[in-house]
């Protein structure tokens, strides 16, 4: 009955023309709900609960979330979630995010290398979340997520992750020219920064690979294992026939990507398991390419043989061919990839594997391209996994890492340039230093105008051999391998002695990048490397430098933004926090004098042109 009680009040208060307060107006409407409480009428000026309180951050416009049930018709024969499953489930939360940006259809042009942390069981939930890093003209990279859920235990874990590239397609299959991607969280800002290297690196793989069984022996050399008879890799070829109906057709009418990848992981699987007689593990896949779409109709051919064995785990190449409903019309070549195998016993120890006798001819190049691909993995897992903690810094340079020594190179100061959390510790006229501390290590950035092109600055800055021309810590620098147009290795000499009172030497990869697109920076990317052919020698002491560099943005068109960015290692952090408390003007002294050299050097060249 009180809600009526204030619903005369109301009516009373209409009458006399007295503006009503929204709390009461509130509560006789929901009233005979069955609240009987009179509410608050707050005082004037006074502040609503929570009106003042910052907004939640925005969320990624294509970001997509998906969160499946593993239930018993998405596993195998052990119970565990299908990894063909789980790649369906990642294309489609890929695919649904590259739509999103680009609002038309898309289509996968590849997925790049995944490696499987561990196996979900039925009853566990798989969390996917896909949001697109960065687009390019018509082709976008999309990063994915994948973890799993124990509803019962709470426990969360991560699975693996991925990249893959979509492309966006109009009408008749025409491309599209997509709206550039805009990164808000560091995180995003890294993921955007780094995707234009991946990018260069998908694109230098097969040459990395021809590289190196160029410089390798033509002959094909067996391993021997004792008490091993090895079997013909004939022996393990699997050929499979699947019709592709509408069922396997995504909204666009060609067959879904993920079904396609669940199939080559299907035969893959029989392929590997004739060889070990048991049910192998699917450990890795590197990277599936789409080389044409196959539509409702089309009979896919799906091909696979074990392309060689190690000790403990095994390659399996697979193919897809597209045919049209009469099987005698040329063949299409669709996908293509490469899958690792391993066989775990009771312990969930990887167990020892038969070794493989390749066919003549082909089956003898697979082979060796095979150990060619493990040799890469296992060197970029090495460069990919080194702890900054851990000495040495310097990664071993090699003809098989030196794509993903020159990735980690870049991506790091890449990193280190979009963190946020960057302090003002000191500026001096146009010089401005500042300081980054996180974990063990203490990172400074030095930044200055200068009026030349952000060109010219990246020219003159990127090639070492000119740097003690303006720094005077630098007593040399010899360039001893010139890699590609992009990547140099040098020879540096120091004027700093070191504890041992004598000069330091450094082996050095220079990685210069000029923009992907309009609004990126030059970069100039400095590591530590270990070359065979310059060991450290008696009459210095070898330096170390972890991640170092320049990066040059464009502010008009005859002025640029120079910085420069170092994380310290232990044996460097005196001298940069002698530098950072301002006991010593060597940091600024230094950039005034790179300002001079930077501008003496365009009017030099003004004067020859």
């Amino acid at each position: 009955m009180l809600s009526f009680f204030w619903l005369r009040c109301l009516l009373k208060m209409v009458k006399e023309n007295i503006v009503v307060p929204e709390e009461i107006l509130n509560f006789c409407c929901n009233g005979l709900q069955g609240s009987t409480s009179p509410p608050r009428v707050r005082e004037p000026g006074e502040e609503v609960p929570g009106a003042m309180e910052s907004p939640s951050p925005a969320r990624n416009p294509t970001e997509v979330q998906m969160s499946q049930l593993v239930l018993p018709c998405h596993t195998n024969h052990c119970g565990e979630l299908s990894t063909g499953q789980l790649l369906k489930w990642i294309d489609t939360a890929a695919c649904l995010s590259a739509e999103r940006h680009a609002g038309c259809p898309c289509v996968t042009a590849s997925m790049d290398d995944i490696y499987f942390e561990r196996t979900i069981s039925v009853g566990q939930v798989v969390n996917i979340k896909a949001k697109v890093n960065r687009a390019f003209n018509s082709s976008m990279e999309v990063g994915i997520q994948v973890s799993y859920e124990d509803l019962c235990s709470g426990k969360h874990s991560s699975i693996c992750k991925a990249y893959a590239t979509f492309v966006a397609q109009g009408p008749s299959g025409c491309k599209v020219k997509l709206q550039p991607l805009t990164p808000q969280t560091e995180e995003e800002k890294i993921e955007h920064s780094i995707a234009a290297e991946r990018r260069r690196m998908r694109l230098v793989h097969k040459d990395t690979l021809k590289d190196l069984l160029t410089s390798s022996p033509q002959e094909t050399e067996l391993e021997t294992r004792d008490g091993s008879v090895a079997v013909p890799a004939e022996k393990t070829r699997v050929e499979s026939v699947e019709l592709v109906l509408p069922p396997h057709a995504n909204h666009q009418g060609n067959t879904f990507g993920g079904q396609i990848m669940a199939w080559m992981e299907n035969v893959a699987t029989i392929a590997a398991s004739r060889l070990c007689h048991a049910h192998p593990t699917l450990q890795a896949i590197e990277m599936f390419h789409f080389r044409g779409p196959s539509q409702v109709g089309d009979r896919l051919v799906l091909k696979a043989i074990v392309n060689n064995s190690f000790k403990n785990s095994m390659e399996v190449g697979v193919c897809a061919e597209a045919h049209g409903q009469e099987m005698s019309v040329s063949r299409r070549h669709i996908n293509s990839a490469f899958m690792t195998f391993v066989v775990l016993d009771e312990k969930g120890r990887p167990r020892t594997l038969p070794m493989v006798a390749p066919e003549p001819g082909d089956g003898e190049r697979r082979y060796r391209e095979a150990s060619a691909r493990k040799k890469i993995r296992l060197d970029r897992k090495y460069v990919v996994s080194c702890k900054q903690t851990e000495v040495p810094l310097s990664v071993p340079w090699d003809q098989s890492n030196k794509v993903y020594l020159s990735y980690n190179n870049v991506s790091a100061l890449k990193t280190l340039i979009a963190k946020a959390n960057w302090a003002l510790a000191r500026e001096k006229d146009k010089v401005q230093m500042y300081t980054l501390e996180e974990d063990k290590f203490l990172s400074f950035r030095i930044e200055m105008l200068v009026c030349i092109t952000a060109s010219q600055a990246f020219s003159l800055l990127s090639d070492l051999r000119r740097r003690h021309e303006w720094d005077k810590h630098y007593a040399s620098a010899e360039l001893i391998q010139q890699v590609d147009d992009d990547d140099m290795i040098y020879h540096v000499v120091s004027q700093t002695l070191s504890h041992e009172n004598k000069p330091q030497d450094f082996v050095i990869l220079a990685s210069r990048r000029k923009p992907c697109s309009k609004g990126d920076p030059y970069v100039v990317a400095f590591r530590s490397v270990t070359l065979p052919t310059h060991p450290a020698s008696d009459s210095f002491t070898r330096g170390e430098t972890l991640c170092s560099g320049f990066c040059i943005w464009p502010e008009s068109e005859e002025m640029s933004k120079v910085a420069y960015y170092n994380q310290a290692t232990p044996g460097y952090l005196n001298y940069v926090t002698t530098n950072v408390v301002g006991l010593s003007s060597n940091f600024c002294a230094t950039f005034e004098a790179c300002e001079k050299f930077l501008l003496k050097n365009k009017e030099e060249q003004i004067v020859r042109l």
